[in-house]
């Protein structure tokens, strides 16, 4: 068993952005192909906490690089309030040949770059026929951890990106923010915007990563031709997900757990108001062009199969650079 901590996994990931955009896309199109198994998540609730949750995401991706993997990831709102991240993660791997235990991650860096790659990748692809100055701004609602990388992952996939927009319900948060993009990305023109309309209709690329419960927002202060990308999940109502072209990472994942879709598929009836996945959209299977005219949704669920992908990277690079501890009996009975 190989051990692998938040140092090690951020030695193989910081600067990685391309090599992760093409795991994230591979494990996409090898998920539209039909080469991974991907089970529904499991959530844990806690009757006195609502708020907060542990999902396991278990997945199977085949392909070259064949990999079987669960995370287990924590999501603590209140953890913000005491200076602590929300989110902590741990992500187990199995061998496919043996099923024994090979590699244990710390999984919330792993989390965190494949939605911000997933993110960009979806934003590149869904505004490429776009106007130029679609891909030049972005506005980024939720001043946390995951906007900060999907900042970096759009950066390295849309380089003429220069006019960021924050917003946040605490001010103070957005502003440590901007000091921060400031300090790593010194190219970037940033500002805060207390007002949410605001700061929606500033960009039409839009990246909704809040700890929202229920949803609260519609897209009426949005510029035709928006591009949102719904991280969250529950951030857009249901009648704003209805006459939106919706793109999704996995219909069947992304319609559960009270999500913004579930509650636009429980009231419409159906799920026709889903243009496309993702991944059969990468493997030109389907095809979303972009409209000027329209708002667009990318909703990922988050499937454990980016997940599984991801770490197995971690894994097989950390292994060429000798990082980690290695447990030899981790497993084993050493009697």
């Amino acid at each position: 068993m190989l051990i692998l901590s938040r140092r090690d996994v951020r030695t193989v990931l910081d600067g990685a952005e391309s090599a992760v955009g093409r795991t994230v896309r591979a494990a996409y199109v090898d998920h539209a192909e039909r080469r991974t198994s991907v089970p529904h998540s499991v959530f844990l609730r806690f009757p006195d906490s609502p708020r907060n949750r542990i999902i396991a995401l278990p997945a199977y991706v085949g392909g070259d690089r064949p990999v079987a993997a669960v995370k287990w990831v924590a999501s603590f709102p209140g953890n913000l309030d005491r200076g602590v991240e929300r989110a902590s993660a741990a992500i187990l791997l199995n061998s496919v040949e043996d099923g024994r235990p090979v590699a244990l991650l710390e999984g919330a860096v792993i989390s965190a770059r494949r939605t911000a790659a997933s993110a960009a990748l979806a934003a590149d692809e869904l505004t490429t026929a776009a106007a130029p100055d679609v891909r030049t701004g972005v506005t980024l609602v939720g001043c946390g951890v995951i906007n900060f990388d999907v900042l970096t992952f759009l950066r390295a996939r849309m380089p003429q990106l220069r006019d960021v927009v924050l917003h946040d319900l605490d001010p103070a948060r957005a502003r440590a923010f901007a000091e921060r993009v400031g300090r790593a990305r010194p190219g970037l023109r940033v500002r805060v915007d207390d007002d949410l309309d605001t700061a929606l209709a500033a960009n039409r690329l839009v990246s909704l990563a809040t700890t929202a419960a229920e949803p609260h927002l519609g897209t009426a202060a949005c510029r035709p031709g928006t591009v949102i990308l719904h991280l969250s999940l529950r951030d857009l109502t249901p009648e704003s997900i209805l006459v939106a072209t919706n793109v999704v990472d996995d219909a069947d994942h992304v319609c559960r757990a009270a999500t913004s879709l579930e509650l636009a598929e429980r009231r419409s009836g159906d799920r026709s108001f889903i243009t496309a996945e993702i991944g059969a959209v990468l493997a030109g299977r389907e095809r979303v062009p972009y409209d000027p005219h329209a708002i667009t949704v990318f909703s990922p669920f988050g499937l454990g199969a980016l997940d599984a992908a991801l770490a197995a990277y971690v894994l097989d690079t950390a292994v060429q650079h000798g990082l980690g501890v290695h447990m030899a009996d981790f497993a084993d009975d050493p009697a």
